[in-house]
């Protein structure tokens, strides 16, 4: 079995890095972990809202935008898929709520893990779950 990977790419025209890559890894890592899998290969691609638009399209079928897109190739226990985030979602989401746009950014990417680790966001009650298990990763980023 492959050892634990976690890639962070972003787009060429957009410029951006995650800020404490290394922390990071290791916090998504710890949050698999307490949900009872393990880490596999997870490829981040950093990217703009025209390029997740076009993906939506592509592959949804969905002409809307959005903050992230998740595709599931975890097999079992262990979790790998490739998840895509527009940054620029991110930042308009972290204006909108009033939040620091690491934090916001943090919540997406916790967000498209608890997706692989089987969590749904498509009805109120799992929306309420999903985001109880956001704020609960987030609570552990510093721990």
């Amino acid at each position: 079995m492959p050892s634990p990977t976690i890639i962070f790419q972003s787009e060429e025209e957009l410029d951006f890095s995650i800020k404490e890559e290394k922390k990071t890894k290791d916090w998504i890592k710890k949050i698999i972990k307490q949900e009872g899998k393990t880490c596999g290969q997870l490829f981040y691609f950093l990217c703009t809202d025209e390029h997740l638009l076009n993906i939506n399209k592509e592959f949804l079928n969905h002409n809307t935008l959005t903050d992230i897109i998740t595709f599931d190739y975890t097999e079992k226990k262990t979790i790998s898929g490739e998840i895509f985030v527009s940054i620029d979602r991110v930042k308009d989401n972290a204006e909108k709520f009033k939040e620091p746009f690491p934090k916001e950014l943090r919540r997406i990417i916790i967000h498209g893990v608890l997706h692989l680790c089987g969590y749904s966001d498509k009805s109120v009650s799992a929306k309420k779950i999903m985001r109880k298990k956001e704020d609960e990763a987030l609570s552990h980023f510093d721990s």
